[in-house]
């Protein structure tokens, strides 16, 4: 006597749950060039490493004796797994399976996956196609009464959902069309990446038809819209990038705010320094030049991770290593603005600093700021109340903080280059220039009645600028000691790795001290 049987029964039900929805609508799935949720799975996590829970549950067919016909397995996959050997939870929707909506769900499930990543401290990633949310249309007559969002026993989703940013690193792919709750599961993550196929919106094109908006879903909420946005933060186009990107992210956080970034073994040369760098930026003042080859020379080679990049560009930020130790960095683009910070790359800056502080990653500014952006359209975004938040969200910090000021830095959002009144390292470049406003467009106004009562206006103008551009000199301000140091530009790796080891005992781990993290 043994318990076979019931091990045979175990197999045929386990059967039934790989079969998802079906041949044709697995076929289907394919056939739009889209992976059904267990292959993602096996491509995203190690191989053979996938633990799944509750691969039977679903909705059973029985006949007139009781007996088992089939099952439809629930459209939520989830367990636990490794990803590059450290332990994850997954969690996926199942699109074949009711297009992934609630309808064909059980609530316990994404709920589950949630809990486990809170409770084991485990980073999550979540594989999102459908909607996910509290039901459909139908709903309303399979259940016999309305939901109400968040109504009696409906709302602890919520919670994990947005505790656990708090907690453990969370990571959403988008790779289908994604609405409703399903489009706030995207969002409410550290880092999110979606194919330039798929596309989020609240409520899809159906819905905002009503509204007189007659539009595709990739005119209502394609990849170049989303993170144009902020809404989502990558497009890629195939699944296997945004699994790599996926697993790229994690390997720079630790699994909870409990622990530590891992450090890696680098082989770069911490004293390594790039000739270029001393030609990186023009004299011409007005001359742009490119921001990410400098950060490419200064961080350990091929470790800079740029995240958001479609969004409040004149901010640059990504993840990157130095002597093998993770920290986020900060950049400016002059290419955008200037690299004059707006409403949305307040917002960015806020967002990405807020993350730092969760993960304990020390911060590096590669600073060129003129100020906040100005004018009609800046006033109209409130960039100055987006401004003074993000100063609060880096004042905020605890974080060991290193900046150096590549070129300019002026005004109030000049100011908001380190964490104030507590020590931070600061460098500057010979090519930096800083003041509470340019010189250019200043002084024009400051000297009007100078300049008018000249005989020669224009040589007037430019004696003023040759006389204030000698004053301005970021020797002068070394001499007052209002700037600590000035270094060869060569240099920055160098000092940026001393950095990241005079950093590396200073992160505490432990609960973020700011819970109000944003995703």
């Amino acid at each position: 006597m043994n318990w076979k049987p019931e091990l045979d029964e175990l197999a045929r039900r386990e059967a039934f749950a790989r079969e998802m929805g079906g041949v044709e609508k697995v076929k289907r799935q394919r056939d739009q060039g889209r992976l059904t949720v267990r292959e993602r799975i096996d491509k995203l996590v190690d191989p053979k490493s996938f633990h799944e829970i509750g691969a039977i549950s679903g909705i059973g067919e029985y006949d007139e004796h009781g007996e088992l016909k089939h099952v439809t397995p629930a459209n939520c996959v989830f367990g636990r797994a490794k990803l590059d050997g450290r332990t994850v939870v997954v969690v996926g929707d199942d699109f074949t399976v009711r297009g992934g909506s609630a309808d064909a769900s059980i609530s316990a499930k994404p709920l589950m996956a949630e809990e486990m990543a809170h409770d084991f401290r485990l980073p999550i990633i979540r594989i999102i196609e459908g909607s996910g949310g509290g039901g459909s249309v139908k709903t309303i007559e399979t259940k016999g009464a309305a939901n109400l969002p968040g109504g009696i026993g409906g709302n602890r989703w919520y919670r994990y959902t947005t505790e656990n940013l708090a907690h453990v690193p969370v990571v959403a792919l988008g790779l289908g069309s994604v609405a409703g709750l399903g489009a706030a599961r995207l969002a409410a993550s550290h880092y999110s990446i979606m194919t330039r196929e798929s596309a989020m919106f609240v409520a899809g094109p159906p819905v905002v038809k009503r509204l007189g908006q007659d539009l595709s879903k990739q005119e209502l909420g394609g990849a170049d819209i989303q993170t144009r946005a902020g809404g989502v933060d990558d497009a890629v186009d195939t699944e296997e990038e945004a699994f790599a990107r996926a697993r790229r992210f994690l390997s720079y956080l630790p699994p909870s705010v409990f622990e530590l970034p891992p450090t890696l073994r680098s082989s770069d040369d911490p004293e390594r320094s790039e000739e270029a760098l001393i030609r990186a930026v023009p004299r011409n003042r007005r001359q742009v030049y490119k921001m990410r080859p400098i950060i490419e020379s200064v961080v350990d080679k091929g470790s800079f991770f740029e995240v958001n990049s479609n969004f409040g560009r004149p901010i640059i930020v990504g993840l990157a290593r130095l002597e093998g130790r993770a920290v986020l960095l900060l950049a400016s683009d002059p290419f955008h603005y200037g690299g004059s910070w707006t409403a949305e790359a307040c917002q960015k800056v806020v967002r990405w600093v807020d993350f730092a502080e969760t993960f304990h990653l020390p911060i590096v500014y590669l600073m060129d700021c003129p100020g906040f952006m100005i004018g009609l359209e800046a006033e109209k975004a409130a960039t100055i109340r987006h401004g003074v938040r993000a100063m609060a969200a880096v004042n905020q910090t605890t974080v060991p903080w290193c900046t150096v000021i590549i070129r300019n830095s002026f005004g109030v959002a000049g100011v908001v280059h380190q964490p104030a009144d507590r020590f931070s390292i600061r460098y500057a470049w010979p090519s930096a220039y800083w003041g509470s406003l340019p010189l250019e467009g200043g002084i024009e106004a400051a000297y009007r009645a100078e300049i008018d009562a000249a005989d020669d206006p224009v040589e007037k103008l430019k004696e003023i600028e040759d006389r204030l551009n000698k004053l301005r000199s970021p020797f002068r301000s070394a001499e007052k000691f209002w700037v600590e140091e000035i270094i060869d530009p060569r240099k920055t790796r160098s000092l940026l790795c001393e950095f990241a080891r005079l950093a590396e005992p200073l992160r505490t781990p432990g609960l973020a001290k700011n819970m109000a993290i944003r995703p």
